[in-house]
């Protein structure tokens, strides 16, 4: 079986709901299986020791889930166009895994939720892109194949699944998020079946 990770932070909940979309796409291949994860909240005031297992959703990531990942999905609310500090803080702690080339031509996606539509969706989606292209990951985007690219008044871009969830952070992934999200998900575990 190729274990397609999908690691995200999720401070509202809708990344956390995009990477359940995402599993379901994974989780449609025959032969891949999916192993969600996520990073632990990093400290304002000094590096903070959070308990090993979180209070809910997924278990932290460690190194050796993402070395031993056939695919991996990427996943960050936009911080500025930007994505979030847990997880930025995450993957400055992967240069042993670039020394050793663990995760060279594999493929990997990425996906995010902003409150507006012009919060910076596709800035976020490239800065993830960033140390997976340093790690020579192999960068999956959504081909416009997917209909739902070229109607969707919601999220939703080439580069990657993307959720506009509203000011408020409530508003629920549209039917369209939703199936580009499964779409992701089975385009990335199809690749990881083939490679």
């Amino acid at each position: 079986m190729k274990i397609v990770l999908i690691l995200y932070y999720s401070r509202q909940g809708n990344t956390a709901l995009m990477a359940q979309q995402i599993a379901r796409g994974v989780e449609s291949v025959a032969g891949c299986e999916v192993k969600l994860r996520t990073v632990p909240e990093v400290s304002a005031e000094c590096e903070a020791i959070a308990d090993s297992i979180p209070t809910s959703g997924a278990p932290y990531v460690t190194l050796e889930d993402l070395r031993d990942c056939a695919a991996l999905a990427l996943g960050s609310p936009g911080r500025f166009g930007n994505m979030a500090a847990p997880l930025k803080y995450f993957w400055e702690q992967t240069s042993g895994l670039w020394l050793s080339g663990a995760l060279v031509d594999k493929p990997a996606a990425v996906f995010t939720s902003t409150s507006s539509l012009h919060g910076g969706q596709e800035s976020t989606l490239l800065s993830m892109m960033l140390p997976l292209l340093h790690h020579g990951m192999m960068i999956v985007g959504l081909p416009y194949s997917n209909a739902d690219l070229i109607t969707t008044q919601t999220g939703g871009t080439p580069y990657g699944a993307t959720h506009v969830s509203g000011s408020d952070s409530k508003r629920p992934l549209s039917e369209e998020e939703k199936r580009l999200c499964r779409a992701l998900g089975k385009r990335l575990a199809t690749l990881a079946v083939k490679l």
